[in-house]
């Protein structure tokens, strides 16, 4: 059997075993991936005005004492240090869910006499979510985010 294989042969068996090799990442590999969503449906607008987000975290990061997050049976409670007074007494969060978008909770909420606000249980499920904070103190905008694994 193997006398009559010659060179010939093997070129035409290496190509076929290329093309199934092909055909099985094509067709069989992607079946199990899951979907790779776009952060952002206005992807290029959101960068032109990136640097803003940029000076927000750069302002964040020179306050003495930033926003503390805790999560307990209520929900995920973030805390402002009393020396931090937002205009009005709002904030503006995102809880962007890293793998599904439909997820996301996006809220401007009012600040309780306490400096807090909680992001109700009954709206999260489990999984990794980014918490995005925003606010404006006399003009300059400030941002933090924390990564939430909320179980």
């Amino acid at each position: 059997m193997f006398k009559k294989f010659n060179w010939g042969h093997g070129v035409i068996l290496a190509l076929a075993s290329f093309i199934i090799f092909i055909m099985f990442m094509i067709l069989v590999f992607t079946r199990g991936q899951q979907n790779a969503e776009v952060v952002s449906d206005h992807y290029y607008e959101d960068e032109l005005v990136y640097q803003d987000v940029i000076n927000a975290k750069n302002n964040a990061d020179k306050l003495p004492a930033k926003p503390a997050f805790e999560q307990n049976i209520h929900g995920i409670t973030l805390t402002f240090p009393a020396d931090i007074k937002p205009n009005d007494g709002k904030v503006h969060f995102i809880l962007f869910r890293t793998n599904d978008a439909n997820l996301d909770v996006k809220k401007d909420v009012e600040l309780s006499n306490n400096h807090s606000f909680t992001i109700p249980a009954k709206i999260l499920i489990a999984g990794s979510y980014t918490l995005k904070v925003k606010w404006i103190v006399d003009k300059k905008n400030y941002q933090v985010d924390y990564d939430v694994l909320w179980k």
